[in-house]
């Protein structure tokens, strides 16, 4: 089960992992917890709601990598829902920005997995 700083609800073939303002070495392994959770379940697609994060530090940026090998492996897609323009510096800067597909909204992630569309450039 996740903590209820990085809630995961799952409905309608896809899980939501929610996050935080802040991903740093003090809760990253919080977030691990929370996408194991959401790769247990089952679904097809992951979506991490990033939408209410302002920074994620290189703990939180090697989970969610992690997160992704791990999805690719089990056939799942992990989705990255951002909105902070210092969250996509931060991805960009760090060179991971590229390996994810990134919305700008929640309901943009949701529907593109469920009509299967890749992500827009960011």
């Amino acid at each position: 089960m996740s903590d209820s700083s990085f809630p995961v609800v799952s409905s309608a073939g896809l899980t939501v992992v929610t996050t935080p303002d802040e991903i740093d070495i003090t809760n990253a392994g919080l977030l691990r917890e929370a996408l194991l959770a959401a790769a247990a379940g089952g679904q097809a697609v992951v979506v991490v709601d990033m939408t209410g994060t302002e920074f994620c530090d290189s703990t939180g940026l090697n989970v969610l990598v992690r997160a992704l090998r791990q999805a690719e492996q089990a056939g799942t897609e992990l989705l990255l829902v951002l909105r902070a323009s210092a969250l996509h510096r931060i991805l960009a800067v760090s060179g991971v920005g590229e390996l994810f597909r990134t919305y700008g909204s929640l309901a943009e992630a949701v529907d593109a997995a469920r009509a299967g569309r890749p992500a827009a450039p960011s």
